[in-house]
């Protein structure tokens, strides 16, 4: 069964979607960018329905200024107080719940990060997350390096160069970006976000999608070393390139993907 509610964030109120499910651990969403908490092709909602099937309640919303919330949008990073509403408000339809996952995708994701430990949720699965801030209309710098990699490994691409079918001057500053390297501000703050309190931490990325891309090469780098050490934190590849994981069977994989995560909470 499916609820419509509504609850206070300060002097705002904000819309929210309950999935029912009888069991103690339960499910926050948190969608990307200014998605509606539907989701993209109402990918979120077909989530929460395949989580909730399997008896885990699950709970989404509009932050403020999205969608059907009232007030003034704060961006993702500035979106905490939106997310605390929303827990509570999961809390209040069911006080007896034992365990809370986060999940998020893209910026969503990265709220999580940023706000889950002071918020406290048990555990927070992470979905292509967000940690490189791109220029406007530009790929983040690992998505240009795999297009370009791909393309001189293949006999098409070789083609396309010899009969002048690639823009030599875009393909120049590309490269120089790469070259120049990203702003890994965004993904120091995520980093160290992460690595607190010992929290489950569980990351999927599709691996052909731009921002999983750029999230792999900060992965690899020093400012992920500590989490990469640790066995509370994990990540999984999915052979896709759909950033909200709506291509074929991508959407039963994501789902399969919570659950396991949920039940591992619940068993904790």
């Amino acid at each position: 069964m499916r609820t419509l509610t509504t609850f206070r964030c300060g002097e705002d109120m904000l819309g929210g979607t309950y999935d029912h499910g009888d069991r103690t651990t339960g499910m926050l969403v948190v969608t990307g960018g200014s998605e509606l908490r539907s989701g993209a092709h109402s990918g979120m909602a077909r989530l929460a329905a395949a989580v909730a099937e399997r008896g885990f309640p699950v709970f989404r919303f509009d932050r403020r200024g999205v969608g059907d919330s009232e007030g003034i949008d704060p961006g993702f990073a500035d979106s905490g107080p939106d997310i605390a509403a929303a827990v509570a408000t999961m809390k209040t339809l069911r006080p007896d719940l034992r365990h809370l996952v986060g999940f998020g995708l893209c910026d969503g994701a990265t709220a999580l990060a940023f706000h889950h430990h002071a918020i406290g949720l048990d555990a927070i699965a992470l979905a292509n997350p967000w940690v490189v801030e791109a220029e406007a209309g530009v790929p983040p710098p690992a998505a240009i390096a795999h297009r370009y990699r791909t393309q001189l490994l293949s006999l098409a691409g070789w083609r396309r160069v010899l009969t002048g079918g690639i823009d030599y001057r875009k393909a120049f500053c590309g490269l120089r970006r790469l070259c120049a390297g990203s702003d890994d501000s965004l993904a120091a703050r995520f980093a160290t976000a992460i690595e607190r309190g010992g929290r489950r931490v569980a990351i999927i990325l599709a691996a052909s999608d731009a921002t999983a891309l750029a999230f792999q090469r900060e992965w690899r780098g020093s400012l992920f070393a500590r989490a990469r050490a640790c066995p509370a934190i994990t990540v999984v590849s999915l052979d896709s390139s759909s950033h909200s994981f709506a291509n074929g069977d991508d959407p039963n994989r994501l789902a399969v993907f919570c659950v396991d995560v949920l039940e591992k909470c619940d068993r904790s």
